[in-house]
C-alpha cells in the first residue's frame, strides 16, 4: 500500500527513475518479509489455532487449510505487490482483470478439490486452501508473463538488476508509511480472529456459516476494495502533481461507483441467499444461521466501501496514522466490544448489527476527518506536495 502511494506520488511529479528504483526495492524487502511470514505461519498453525478458540472436532481440518494456505503467502504478496505497483502507475484495469481470474479460479477450483469430481483428488477442506494457492500462483505468474510481454516501463530488466537491492531511503519511507496502513490491517484482522474466537464458542455449525458468510463478504468487498485501490492510486498522482480539484472528483466518484456496485451486489446475493450458501453449506443447520448472518450484515459493506475510498484518498497524500486511529476505535472498541454484549445478552443473531453499527462509526470519522482534517498537508516524496497546477 505505502508503495502505491510512492510510486504513483514520483510519477505524478515526473520521476520515473524514482518509481522504479520503489518497485526494485520493494521486491527485495516484501520477497524477503513474505517468506518469514509464511515460514512462521507453517511452523505455527496449531499454536495460532489453539489461541482462536477453534473447536477440536475441526482442529485437524483448520490446521491442514492453514498451513497451505502459509506456504503460498510468498506468491500472495508478490501477486499484491505487483498489482500495486500497476495501480500506483494508474493501471486499475489489469490489476482488476488478474484478481478477477484469481477468484474465477478460486471458486471453480473449490467444489472440484474438495469433493474429487472428475480427475481431481478429493482433499476436503484441505482443497479450498489449495484451490486458493493455485489460483494465486497461476495469476501471478500469468500477471509477470502479461507485462514481460507487454514490456511494461516499469519492469526489472537485465540493465535494471541493480535497483533489486535493499535502498534504505526508500525502505526507511515505506516503514514509516507502511507500517501504520499494515497496522491498520492488523487491527482488522485482529478484530475478525476475536470475532471469530466468540462464534467458536457456539458450536462448529455456528463456526461453519460464519465462515461461509465471511467467504460470501470478501467478494462482496471486491467491488470496494478495487476501487478503493484505484482512487487512492489516481489521488497520489494528482497530489504528486499538485492537482487537488482532481482528488476530490475522484473522491466522490469512487464513492458513487462503490455504492452502486457494491449495492447491486448486495442486492442478488439478498435475493438468493439460501442458494448461495448452498454452494458451500449442506442442508440444515448451518444454512440457516448464515441467511441470518447474512440478511443483517451484507448490507453494511455499501458503508464499508464509503469509508474505504475516503481513507483510501486521505492515505494518498501520505497521512496514514488518522485511519488506522479510526479503524481502531470501530474495530476494536466499538464492533468487538458490541458484539460480544450483543451475543451473550441476546444470542447468536443480534451479535451481526455490531457490522452495520461499526461500519457506518468508521464511515462518518472517515468522511469528518476527510472535510476537516489535516492531510493534505502530508507528502511521501521528502517535500510538501505542490499546491494549484491545471489539468
Amino acid at each position: 500500500m505505502a508503495s502505491v502511494i510512492l510510486i504513483g506520488q514520483n510519477l505524478g511529479a515526473k520521476q520515473v527513475d524514482e518509481a522504479k528504483k520503489v518497485v526494485g526495492t520493494s521486491i527485495v524487502f516484501f520477497l524477503v518479509l513474505s517468506l518469514i511470514v509464511g515460514g512462521i505461519g507453517l511452523l505455527f498453525s496449531g499454536t495460532i489455532l489453539d489461541l482462536m478458540n477453534t473447536p477440536p472436532d475441526a482442529k485437524q481440518f483448520a490446521v491442514s487449510y492453514t498451513r497451505i494456505i502459509f506456504a503460498g503467502v510468498p506468491f500472495m504478496f508478490g501477486f499484491n505487490l505487483v498489482m500495486a505497483v500497476l495501480r500506483g502507475a494508474g493501471d486499475a484495469k489489469t490489476p482488476f482483470y488478474f484478481l478477477l481470474l484469481s477468484a474465477v479460479l478460486d471458486v471453480g477450483l473449490n467444489p472440484l478439490l474438495i469433493e474429487g469430481y472428475g480427475p481431481f483428488p478429493r482433499l476436503g477442506i484441505a482443497g479450498s486452501a489449495t484451490a486458493t494457492f493455485i489460483a494465486q500462483f497461476i495469476s501471478f505468474v500469468l500477471l509477470i508473463l502479461h507485462l514481460y510481454r507487454k514490456k511494461y516501463f516499469l519492469r526489472i530488466t537485465r540493465a535494471d538488476v541493480h535497483l533489486l537491492r535493499f535502498d534504505w531511503s526508500i525502505i526507511r519511507t515505506t516503514v514509516q508509511k507502511g507500517v501504520p496502513m499494515g497496522l491498520n490491517m492488523v487491527v482488522v484482522s485482529v478484530s475478525n480472529l476475536l470475532l471469530i474466537h466468540l462464534i467458536n464458542s457456539y458450536g462448529s455449525e455456528a463456526a461453519a456459516a460464519f465462515g461461509v458468510a465471511m467467504q460470501i463478504s470478501s467478494y462482496v468487498q471486491m467491488p470496494a476494495m478495487a476501487i478503493g485501490g484505484a482512487a487512492t492510486s489516481m489521488a497520489a498522482q494528482n497530489i504528486g502533481a499538485g492537482l487537488w480539484s482532481r482528488v476530490s472528483r475522484i473522491t466522490w466518484i469512487g464513492v458513487g461507483f462503490n455504492v452502486g456496485l457494491t449495492g447491486l451486489l448486495v442486492l442478488v446475493l439478498h435475493l438468493f441467499n439460501r442458494e448461495v450458501l448452498g454452494f458451500f453449506l449442506p442442508a440444515g443447520k448451518a444454512i440457516d444461521l448464515g441467511m441470518q448472518i447474512n440478511d443483517i450484515s451484507l448490507w453494511s459493506f455499501i458503508l464499508f466501501g464509503i469509508f474505504n475510498v475516503l481513507a483510501g484518498v486521505v492515505r494518498s497524500s501520505g497521512a496514514v496514522v488518522a485511519p488506522l486511529v479510526i479503524a481502531f476505535i470501530t474495530l476494536l472498541l466499538v464492533r468487538i466490544p458490541l458484539a460480544t454484549y450483543l451475543g451473550h445478552a441476546y444470542g447468536f443473531n443480534p451479535i451481526w448489527w455490531s457490522f452495520p453499527i461499526s461500519f457506518a462509526v468508521a464511515a462518518g470519522l472517515n468522511l469528518l476527518y476527510y472535510r476537516f482534517g489535516n492531510w493534505k498537508k502530508a507528502c511521501m516524496l521528502g517535500r510538501p506536495a505542490p499546491r494549484g497546477g491545471t489539468a
